[in-house]
């Protein structure tokens, strides 16, 4: 088959258990969808708004929910804008598959290099506080966050320009969005360039996970030492702890599962484990950082209360 064809069209087999519920399933996706871009475009616009929110930890937050707002709409549209739920034919193009992959993609490395650049904050914050302000000067912040997202473009881009290049000798894909690597099995070639490349990318997470658990081992020996290290690390440290496992353990299942699953696994089983790291991080994040950060928690609650009032006035 030609890559290039106009016509050429993946079929999505995902969605094959969901025809007695589709309905149920629409409301329900659409409704978290519409949560997600409400909860993280609001917290997005209190931390920029609001002045005494501009320190470091705040604006890499922000990051995070920005990027989970790129990473929603890599998967909501598409399976609910465009009725797939709604329909028998669910198809994609070969050029929206690409883009698809691209997004999601970049979504999941910029999530996994945005918790490594807060580890790195909160390192500095807790084990040398008193360089702090010295070390996270506003030039550093913005080329860390810079970082954080050319670096993911770029792994992104190259994944998928060597997927594109492939001869496919299929279309049938077994999930509910297009996947690099249930794209990269349908090829024609042998693919030990996208293996090896794939194991670089599996290679260079890692090391940031390392990065992370040995910066928040030197964190935690910090925060022992006083009754405030304790408190700032359960205020600051808990929540970027709570979503790194969360984002980890649903990535690891959705890549083992594409690597190694099964077709005759239940399908449900297969669509859960695909979708938790798409669907559960950009609407948990904020969610968790709202209730556990003061400062933020505060200034929502402020926000919601002056709303209250200007209503009660009318």
């Amino acid at each position: 088959m030609e890559n290039s064809s106009r016509e050429f069209m993946f079929v999505l087999h995902g969605l094959n258990e969901t025809t007695t519920n589709r309905h149920i399933y629409f409301a329900f996706g659409l409704l978290v969808y519409i949560m997600t871009l409400f909860i993280n475009l609001s917290l997005i616009l209190i931390v920029i708004l609001d002045k005494t929110l501009r320190e470091p930890m705040y604006l890499f937050i922000c990051n995070l929910f920005m990027n989970g707002i790129c990473g929603a709409s890599a998967f909501y549209p598409k399976i609910l804008i465009l009725a797939d739920l709604l329909s028998d034919s669910h198809v994609i193009s070969y050029t929206a598959c690409l883009v698809q992959i691209y997004l999601i993609f970049c979504y999941a490395f910029c999530e996994l290099t945005c918790l490594t650049v807060m580890a790195y904050d909160r390192y500095v914050a807790i084990c040398k506080p008193l360089e702090y302000l010295c070390i996270m000067t506003h030039q550093k912040v913005v080329k860390l966050l810079t970082f954080s997202w050319l670096f993911s473009l770029l792994q992104t881009a190259i994944g998928v320009v060597l997927t594109a290049g492939m001869p496919l000798c299929g279309n049938d894909i077994d999930k509910l969005y297009c996947s690099n690597w249930e794209v990269v099995k349908l090829s024609c070639k042998d693919v030990t360039i996208m293996d090896v490349y794939g194991n670089f990318l599996i290679l260079s997470n890692v090391l940031q996970v390392t990065f992370i658990l040995v910066s928040y081992i030197h964190i935690i020996r910090a925060s022992l030492q006083s009754r405030m290290g304790r408190i700032k690390f359960m205020q600051t440290c808990l929540p970027h702890l709570i979503a790194l496992t969360n984002f980890t353990l649903s990535l690891i299942f959705d890549i083992m599962y594409s690597r190694f699953g099964k077709s005759q696994t239940q399908q449900a089983l297969h669509n859960i484990l695909g979708m938790e790291f798409l669907v559960v991080p950009p609407l948990l994040n904020p969610i968790i950082y709202g209730i556990k950060l003061t400062k933020l928690r505060h200034q929502i609650v402020k926000m919601y209360r002056m709303k209250f009032n200007t209503v009660s006035q009318r």
